[in-house]
């Protein structure tokens, strides 16, 4: 057997990042940057008042209070969007809406709230200093500072800026894409009901949401009978549309060599099974002309998302450019026992929970009568990761958890 993290070696060095593509900024949300932005103009591109108020000269209010305001009358208005300039006089005040540029001359905004709220002629009753209340031209951004940076995530704050700096367009390193083929005579669509010696389709489902979950860009083939000239021709019409495969289902068996003869003249599967439980009869390859990672998983939905978590979500990761491909890991305490199989890594479901009086974190295992089963799955925020050559876990010993975050 091959060890876990020789399979995820071989796995991982197959990792492409896909071309850049320039997208609209509305669709860059959540992915990486592949250029350095660079702003053209300033950010606020005017001297602007920052809240409603008015414009006035600062040195013009100095002592106003409360018991001695200081009268200055007020010459014109200035709304948001306005194109008309204006020059301010000394001891004069201009009404200005949030947003809207400051007059000439005008060096501070006094609220509303520190007047009288006059029309023609304005009492104020607390002098303000220079530059109150106003957004200076380029104080947030000037021309020539980098807006959003090479490889940067592009969040919400970054659209605002690239919006700012007056950017359509970005360019960005795309989603990879994954395509998801279901093999197997027994399957039927979700739409049938099974009959005798069939199943519903629930593997693909899972794996497209899970591909999907890691940050790929997904299409879920239809249905594929077991037959060689099947599986070949679903796999020459997905190839060129994809960065990675997987194929779930005919693992071994008379469908197994099916698989096997359909790849044959798309390059080499390797087939050596896996020092892990659940989940060591899988395959991997690069099939094609550009070499597309393939991997082939068991039919049993539980156990194919494991080997996807295990083994095909760090490689979308690296190929997103994430630096660190892996989940988090917390050490965690046992609230029951755990086994293991001799030689294999051991991933079991579970819970993690956080002890109220030390804030250490527990972990209850979950679906422990059977890694086949699924109804375990919904409940599992983390993934017990027990190494090769533990075969038990007892109460309170501290174990490896992945954390397994729910979806945002």
């Amino acid at each position: 057997m091959r060890l876990v993290d020789e399979q995820l070696e071989r796995v991982l060095a197959s990792a492409v990042k896909p071309a850049p593509v320039r997208v609209a900024i509305s669709e860059a949300h959540g992915l990486r940057c592949a250029e350095e932005v660079v702003t053209a103009r300033p950010l606020p591109g005017f001297d602007q008042a920052a809240i409603d108020g008015y414009a006035v000269r600062s040195v013009d209010l100095v002592g106003a209070s409360e018991h001695e305001p200081v009268s200055v009358p007020v010459v014109g208005e200035i709304p948001a969007g306005s194109r008309q300039p204006l020059r301010l006089q000394p001891r004069q005040a201009v009404r200005v809406a949030a947003g809207a540029p400051l007059p000439t001359l005008a060096d501070a905004v006094v609220p509303v709230g520190f007047t009288d709220g006059g029309s023609a002629r304005l009492m104020v009753h607390c002098g303000v200093p220079s530059a109150a209340f106003v957004r200076r031209i380029g104080e947030d951004v000037q021309p020539g500072d980098v807006a959003v940076r090479r490889d940067a995530v592009i969040g919400a704050a970054q659209v605002a800026l690239l919006a700012a700096a007056g950017r359509e367009k970005v360019l960005v390193h795309p989603k990879p894409r994954v395509s998801v083929i279901s093999v197997g005579d027994e399957l039927v669509d979700l739409a049938r009901s099974p009959g005798a010696g069939q199943v519903a389709d629930v593997c693909s489902h899972a794996l497209t949401a899970a591909a999907r979950e890691a940050g790929a860009e997904t299409s879920r083939a239809s249905l594929v009978r077991g037959d060689a000239r099947d599986i070949g021709a679903a796999m020459q019409d997905r190839l060129p549309l994809s960065d990675v495969i997987v194929v779930c289902g005919a693992v071994g068996g008379n469908a197994g060599a099916e698989v096997h003869a359909a790849f044959a003249g798309l390059g080499e599967l390797d087939t050596t099974r896996v020092a892990m439980h659940p989940g060591s009869t899988q395959a991997f390859g690069r099939l094609g002309p550009d070499g597309v990672p393939t991997f082939l998983f068991p039919s049993h939905p539980a156990t194919a998302l494991l080997l996807f978590e295990v083994m095909v979500r760090p490689l979308l990761r690296l190929a997103l450019g994430r630096a660190n491909p892996y989940r988090r890991m917390l050490s965690a305490r046992l609230t029951s026992p755990v086994s293991s199989t001799p030689g294999r890594r051991g991933y079991v479901r579970g819970r993690l929970l956080r002890e109220q009086a030390t804030g250490d974190y527990l972990v209850q295992p979950l679906g422990t009568s059977g890694t086949h089963l699924l109804s375990s799955i919904t409940e599992a925020n983390g993934l017990i990761v027990l190494p090769e050559h533990v075969t038990e876990a007892t109460v309170d010993e501290v174990v490896t958890v992945a954390f397994l975050p729910a979806p945002a």
